[in-house]
């Protein structure tokens, strides 16, 4: 009986259990024993947890930045008192976002004292499951992992402790999944890179067997955890946060036309076929808006094939991203393998429609004809028949912003609690 109390996770019902077993057999004395070394257990253990994130900051653009924030507070907002370890932190990288970490407890790996580490990040994914064995965790019990799918915090020395792991996605370049660089355009480079992703394979493999309890942020990554780890994970999608500015403001802001525009943006990289978008709106005469920044060089092959109706907005705030989406028709996303899709969640939850390429997480929140609108090939016609789909369709901008509020930030928060506490 005290072998199976130690364990925190089902200490409660397994007290239950044995304390049944002894009042059957007539040892109604050993019960009452039983619940009373439970709860002295109780009173005398404070559990110990920590969040592993694996590199904050080295982003090169706004939107990246606002990413690498919600994946670093996965775990930071249930536990404030928690340390948060990571490869490298650079505040100067933040922006307007470098407040947000004011208080927090981070640790960071010998990496960060050798100069100019943050130009080297793409390279330090080849050492990173040495940086991440470098950490002593010997006083937790609980070790929350924020995997990005771009080093491996999960390669840890975990000792004693459960190991969780947050998981955004397996690593893209690693399975064959579109990324921003086309590295494999240069045949010198695709050689070599294949033979290193073979075994960084195998590392990341090994890495995820360490792993005592995955959470998916959606299906598309349940399944991907499923086929390349051969483990099952817990579908907990990541939340959305609003925050909106007056209205009025928004010609102010961002000098606007007053509707009739569509939107689209965040991270302009080639995954995201932004320049699909481009051209057929440029075809067509139809206004948008384009916002983020682009990502190696594909910035100005966007600016290089768009028309007279596109206007490109750079990097803007939250709130200014927010009020953009409550001025537009419709939000437009052609990626390719979502991971999941969080832009077009802010963006119902502006009241706003969403023209999806059916692909990746995105299936999972868009609902065809309710909220948004599939298009199923990577083509202008398919894109265009969508967009005239859409205006002859009539939208709920309210029945969108409800459909919405199943992504709250209170229901992540809840959720991801309660795992921690049924698994712990």
């Amino acid at each position: 009986a005290n072998q199976v109390l130690r364990v925190n996770a089902n200490a409660a019902d397994a007290a239950v259990k044995i304390a049944q077993t002894h009042v059957r057999l007539g040892n109604p004395e050993k019960a009452n024993h039983v619940f009373r070394n439970y709860f002295r257990q109780q009173a005398n253990h404070k559990m110990t947890i920590t969040a592993i994130q694996d590199w904050i900051l080295v982003a090169q653009n706004l939107e990246q930045r606002r990413e690498a924030l919600r994946r670093v507070q996965v775990a930071k907002e249930l536990y404030p008192n928690a340390p948060v370890y990571t490869s490298i932190y650079f505040p100067q990288f933040l922006g307007p976002h470098r407040n947000r970490f004011d208080g927090w407890i981070i640790k960071t790996s010998w990496l960060q004292m050798i100069p100019f580490s943050s130009r080297f990040i793409s390279i330090i994914r080849l050492i990173s499951p040495l940086i991440f064995k470098g950490f002593d965790f010997s006083s937790y019990d609980i070790i929350v992992t924020s995997a990005t799918g771009a080093y491996f915090p999960n390669s840890l020395n975990k000792g004693k402790a459960k190991l969780i792991c947050y998981c955004h996605t397996p690593p893209r370049y690693l399975y064959g999944y579109s990324t921003a660089r086309e590295w494999k355009n240069n045949i010198f480079l695709r050689i070599i890179g294949e033979i290193a992703n073979h075994f960084l394979r195998l590392v990341d493999f090994k890495a995820a067997q360490n792993v005592d309890y995955f959470i998916a942020n959606s299906k598309e990554v349940a399944g991907r955890i499923r086929k390349f780890y051969r483990r099952e994970s817990e579908i907990i999608n990541p939340p959305v946060e609003i925050k909106i500015l007056d209205s009025e403001n928004i010609k102010h802001i961002l000098n606007l036309s007053d509707s009739g525009y569509f939107v689209a943006g965040g991270r302009l990289a080639r995954p995201k076929n932004i320049q699909l978008i481009i051209k057929a709106c440029t075809s067509e005469n139809i206004p948008i808006y384009i916002f983020g920044k682009g990502f190696a060089g594909y910035g100005k092959e966007l600016h290089n094939i768009a028309g007279k109706t596109v206007k490109f907005l750079g990097e803007i705030t939250d709130s200014e991203k927010y009020t953009l989406m409550t001025k537009a028709k419709a939000y437009i996303f052609a990626s390719e393998d979502e991971d999941f899709g969080i832009t077009p969640v802010e963006a119902m939850s502006c009241g706003i429609p969403v023209i999806a390429y059916r692909s990746g997480g995105v299936m999972e929140t868009v609902i065809d004809e309710k909220n948004g609108i599939f298009f199923d090939s990577l083509t202008e016609n398919s894109l265009i028949e969508a967009l005239k789909k859409f205006e002859r369709k009539t939208w709920e901008k309210k029945a969108i912003m409800k459909y919405a509020e199943k992504y709250s930030k209170a229901r992540f928060l809840n959720e991801v609690k309660e795992f921690i506490s049924n698994h712990a």
